[in-house]
């Protein structure tokens, strides 16, 4: 088996499609994921059983499912029941709801990891409820957080091949779409590897960098 070149050449142009796609993905799975997880966790302090309850059932649920079922499920199913999307869009609804389970663990954390002191501060000035959340708690929290929320994003990233199984078309999805027009394998799957490293490598030295910085 010899190494060609010209296949790489040729790859490229699908490669940086699939990297825009990959990275779109990424992108808005991330927002979902952030923004769904805080709701979550904030829905989890609330003191009504019945918010906390389904909310609960319905987290785990997702938390305990593997995320290709999930995609499955939304791809091909709910179209069955009259609720369809495109591909694009289902992948990312799936990633970023997959994921929220887990950033909801890691808001939780951070809340909770607020010295008592602060709730106990906003309290004798008589701050709203709002208005303790938004000046006071969450401001600590997220600074605690971000670290754990940036490996999730590396994480999400090394997930996102697993759209090509709804069509998406990815990096991966691009790949094996080349490979099986031009029958050659090893050179486009071998690039997009070396160009997840290269995404993924950068990514989590800037985690551990924003890590000990947020330490100090």
């Amino acid at each position: 088996m010899t190494w060609d070149w010209g296949a790489v050449r040729d790859f490229l142009p699908h490669l940086w499609d699939g990297l825009l796609v990959t990275l779109q993905a990424l992108g808005l799975g991330s927002l979902i994921s952030f923004t769904l997880g805080l709701v979550w966790a904030l829905l989890m302090r609330t003191p009504t059983r019945w918010v906390r309850w389904p909310v609960g059932v319905v987290t785990e649920f997702v938390r305990d499912t593997p995320l290709l079922v999930q995609l499955f499920f939304l791809f091909y199913v709910l179209p069955e029941w009259g609720i369809g999307a495109s591909a694009l869009t289902t992948g990312v609804v799936a990633i970023g709801l997959h994921y929220s389970t887990y950033t909801m663990q890691v808001y939780r954390a951070g809340i909770e990891a607020v010295p008592p002191g602060q709730w106990e501060a906003a309290t004798a000035l008589s701050l709203p409820v709002r208005r303790t959340w938004t000046a006071v708690i969450l401001p600590q929290a997220l600074r605690r957080v971000v670290p754990a929320l940036g490996n999730y994003v590396i994480a999400m990233l090394k997930d996102t091949p697993l759209l090509m199984t709804i069509t998406v078309l990815d990096m991966l999805g691009e790949a094996r779409l080349f490979s099986q027009e031009h029958f050659q394998f090893t050179e486009p799957l071998t690039v997009i590897g070396v160009a997840f490293v290269l995404i993924s490598f950068p990514a989590s030295l800037l985690v551990r960098a924003l890590e000990r910085r947020l330490a100090s």
